[in-house]
C-alpha cells in the first residue's frame, strides 16, 4: 500500500494531532442550514491566514464520503495534470484513503495522468484535508493537481470529471483550492479579486479564465478553479454564493502587501 506523506505538517498547519484538530475545530464554525453543494472554492495558505475563510465555508456544506480536490501545481515536478496514484494520504490524525475507482474514472475520461510526483511537495490540496476529514471522517479523496492548461483543455478536463461523477452515481463534492491576489496593497487586491469572484458567482469559467489573465490577477488557482467550474456546470450547477472574503491583513495588520482569500459555495 502506497502512502503520500505530509509535506507541510508543522508548517502550514500544526504537526501534532490534538493541536491540529483543535485549530481546525476553531475555524469550522458557521450559522445556517447545511448546503448540499456541488463545488466549493477555498483558500490554501497557512491556517493562521486562510483558516477562518476555509473553515467558515466548509462548515456550511454537507461533506459527502467522496471529494475531488483540484489544486494548482506550485512546483514543476511531475505530470502537468496529475491524479494521485497513492492508496492513502497521511496526516497527523491518521490516513485518508484515495478513492481509486473515482481516480481511475477521471483518468479514463480525461487526459490527466496517474502520478504522485506532482503531489509529493504540493501544499494546495493537503491543507484542505483536515477540514474535510473533520467534517466527515469517512472521507475518501481524489486529489488532482493541475499545471498550466489552456481554456479548451480545462473545459475538456472539467466535463470529463463530470462524466466520471455521473458514471460513479454517488454524491461527490468538488473542492477548488486557490488563493486570490498575492502581495499587493489591500485596496488593489480587493478590487481585482472581486473581478474574479464575480465571474465565479456568475458560474462563468471562461469569463474567470479570461478576466484573470487579461488583468494579470495573481490568483494562483485559476486553472483548477476554471476546470472545477466547468465540471460543476456540467453537473447542473445553478447558483453560487460568496461566503467570506478576507486578506492576510486580518492576521498581520499589514495592508501594504496582502494575499486575498475567498470562500465560495456552488450549488
Amino acid at each position: 500500500m502506497t502512502k503520500r506523506q505530509p509535506a507541510v505538517a508543522g508548517f502550514f498547519y500544526p504537526g501534532a494531532r490534538d493541536s491540529l484538530l483543535r485549530e481546525v475545530d476553531s475555524y469550522l464554525k458557521a450559522d445556517g442550514d447545511l448546503i448540499d453543494a456541488k463545488m466549493v472554492v477555498v483558500p490554501h495558505a497557512g491556517y493562521v491566514y486562510s483558516g477562518p475563510t476555509a473553515g467558515t465555508t466548509l462548515a456550511r456544506v454537507n461533506v459527502p464520503g467522496k471529494v475531488i480536490l483540484l489544486g494548482p501545481k506550485h512546483r514543476r515536478s511531475g505530470a502537468r495534470g496529475a491524479v494521485s496514484m497513492a492508496d492513502e494520504w497521511s496526516f497527523p490524525f491518521g490516513n485518508v484513503p484515495v478513492d481509486r475507482k473515482l481516480a481511475d474514472l477521471i483518468v479514463d475520461h480525461t487526459d490527466l495522468e496517474s502520478d504522485d510526483l506532482a503531489h509529493r511537495e504540493e501544499h494546495s490540496l493537503e491543507v484542505q484535508v483536515p477540514f474535510l476529514w473533520r467534517r466527515n471522517p469517512d472521507l475518501a479523496l481524489t486529489p488532482v493537481a493541475l499545471g498550466v492548461h489552456d481554456l479548451e483543455e480545462l473545459k475538456t478536463i472539467g466535463e470529463g470529471i463530470a462524466r466520471a461523477i455521473s458514471e460513479l452515481d454517488e454524491s461527490v463534492l468538488i473542492v477548488a483550492s486557490t488563493d486570490m491576489s498575492h502581495q499587493i496593497p489591500i485596496d488593489e487586491a480587493k478590487r481585482m479579486d472581486h473581478m474574479a469572484i464575480d465571474k465565479i458567482l456568475a458560474l462563468n469559467p471562461s469569463g474567470l479564465y479570461d478576466t484573470v489573465f487579461a488583468n494579470d490577477i495573481s490568483m494562483c488557482g485559476v486553472i483548477p478553479t476554471t476546470a472545477a467550474l466547468f465540471a460543476a456546470n456540467a453537473c447542473g450547477a445553478s447558483r453560487a454564493t460568496l461566503v467570506r472574503y478576507t486578506t492576510s491583513a486580518d492576521a498581520t495588520g499589514d495592508t501594504s502587501s496582502v494575499v486575498g482569500y475567498a470562500g465560495i459555495i456552488v450549488e
